[in-house]
């Protein structure tokens, strides 16, 4: 809800500090007067000459940099107000033991913590939620006081133009960061929680540095807030750029074309992840060539070994020469480590009976382009959900032949299971968030709960809480970023909150 505010006062803060709340970095001040919760300001940058410590010894080294470029804008004949702040708690700090996790919840270095305690006798730490002005609004440097620094003064105060009115009308549309952001920030800092990942967000504080100039680094820099749970933006979704290959597997496979069919396949496996050092030409998994006469197919070294033959035909049956020559070339070129590879025959036809005897006989897993084609797209559409391991035990076991084809659908079935798991689990907090608007962070049980009332006949079956927990944990990975975790003493106890959607389902 958009709520009109009213402002009528200034807060000055020290540049450094007004700096990392309006990138979002912090939600912490320490002004030297108490503020009252619901209070609204501007907030307007100041000098920090006053300060006793030297600039390096007040912040972290990853914020020095952004640090000492705010200082120096205001040398500059203007200085530019582009938020405004909400006062969310102001609490009393008097003990030094706080000051160390505090610290690494903020910008400041304990020892400017520790100075600003001993000089006080007390820290007014205040939590703020900041949002931007329509329109930023230049001040002149000379009517800044460096003397008011941590204290109000008037709006009037500051010489504005003639068109801004006092007191300021602003709304709250345009908060800094997220709803679900802040409260999770907020809490930590009322708690004073340290942060979950620590060396991740030095990591950002870094790569911000590099973000205005770079675009790279601005991607990586809004993947790392998302991982941390500092932005809720939703991914733009880009296509894999192999999309357009993937779509040709079946087709070619049904075809007569067996270069290209080869050549697919051998892409095939490595976008699934596997490798070949392709110093056999005869053994090879380069995509840009062919196993040539007298050559294999396909050759997988990594994660395990696996060999195989293409056979791109539809209305000709498979006939029993091609097994066979799997056999034959495997053992000629691999010769004792044939025995250990996972066997494999692409083919779009039917094999005759005594092709289907022999694959059988020599646990051959024949698998349709289709089938290729539906894995190979799953692996693209998510990233993570094709575990190699998992697949291997499925080409291991029974049965082989034809039928393989048919196991080998029932893994890329039950990944889909797994990712509509996940999926749906989201979705419940999603929805206990919608009927509890006033909450965003939910624990297992109640996570549980609301999946297997909602999702559990869907999906096949209801959860138990060890289960829930498990893939929660999973979905708030800082390297999949789906969810946020607030970790607490025990596992049960864990409050997880939505971050953003996973892509689309759709059945293949």
């Amino acid at each position: 809800m958009v709520e009109p505010v009213l402002i009528d006062k200034v807060l000055y803060l020290p540049a450094p500090d007004a700096e990392g709340l309006a990138k979002g970095w912090v939600v912490a001040a320490v002004p030297k007067v108490s503020i009252q919760e619901g209070w609204s300001f501007l907030v307007c940058p100041s000098d920090t000459s006053i300060n006793p410590l030297p600039i390096e010894r007040q912040y972290h080294p990853n914020f020095l940099s952004t640090a000492k470029s705010a200082l120096i804008q205001l040398k500059d004949s203007t200085v530019k107000v582009n938020f405004w702040a909400k006062c969310e708690f102001c609490t009393l700090l008097y003990e030094v033991e706080q000051l160390n996790v505090l610290s690494q919840l903020t910008n400041w270095t304990p020892i400017a913590l520790k100075t600003a305690l001993e000089q006080r006798q007390h820290l007014f730490l205040t939590c703020l939620r900041i949002y931007h002005l329509p329109e930023p609004i230049e001040v002149s440097t000379d009517s800044l006081n460096p003397t008011k620094t941590g204290k109000f003064v008037s709006l009037s105060s500051l010489g504005l133009p003639e068109h801004i009115s006092i007191p300021m009308k602003v709304n709250t549309s345009l908060p800094v960061i997220s709803d679900v952001v802040f409260n999770q920030r907020k809490l930590q800092l009322a708690e004073r929680k340290l942060p979950l990942y620590p060396q991740l967000e030095k990591l950002h504080d870094l790569v911000a540095q590099m973000a205005t100039t770079d675009s790279k680094a601005k991607q990586l820099e809004q993947d790392i807030k998302v991982f941390l749970g500092w932005s809720t933006y939703e991914r733009t979704s880009q296509a894999d750029p192999d999309t357009s290959w993937i779509k040709l597997i079946a087709a070619v496979g049904n075809s007569s074309d067996g270069d290209l069919f080869e050549k697919l396949v051998r892409r095939s496996f490595m976008k699934l992840g596997f490798k070949n050092s392709n110093l056999n030409p005869q053994a090879s998994l380069d995509p840009n060539s062919c196993g040539g006469a007298g050559g294999l197919d396909f050759y997988c070294e990594e994660p395990y070994p696996v060999v195989g033959e293409c056979k791109a035909t539809k209305t000709d049956v498979v006939p029993d020469s091609t097994p066979a020559q799997l056999v034959k070339l495997g053992l000629k070129h691999l010769q004792k480590q044939y025995e250990n590879c996972i066997k494999v025959i692409m083919a779009a036809g039917a094999l005759n009976s005594h092709a289907q005897k022999t694959a059988i006989g020599n646990k051959m897993n024949v698998i349709r382009p289709e089938t290729l084609q539906r894995l190979v797209e799953l692996k693209a559409k998510y990233d993570g959900s094709v575990n190699l391991l998992d697949l291997k035990s499925y080409l291991e076991a029974d049965p082989f032949g034809e039928d393989a084809d048919v196991k080998l659908n029932d893994f890329v079935n039950q990944v889909l299971r797994d990712i509509r798991v996940r999926s749906h689990i989201i979705k419940a907090i999603e929805q206990l968030t919608e009927t509890e608007p006033d909450r965003k962070q939910f624990e297992v049980v109640e996570i549980r709960t609301q999946y297997n009332a909602s999702f559990a006949r869907l999906d096949g079956g209801v959860l138990d809480n060890q289960t829930v927990h498990e893939i929660l944990i999973e979905l708030s990975s800082p390297l999949t970023g789906y969810l946020g975790r607030l970790k607490t003493t025990s596992l049960q106890s864990d409050r997880f909150y939505f971050l953003r959607h996973m892509p689309e389902i759709v059945e293949q």
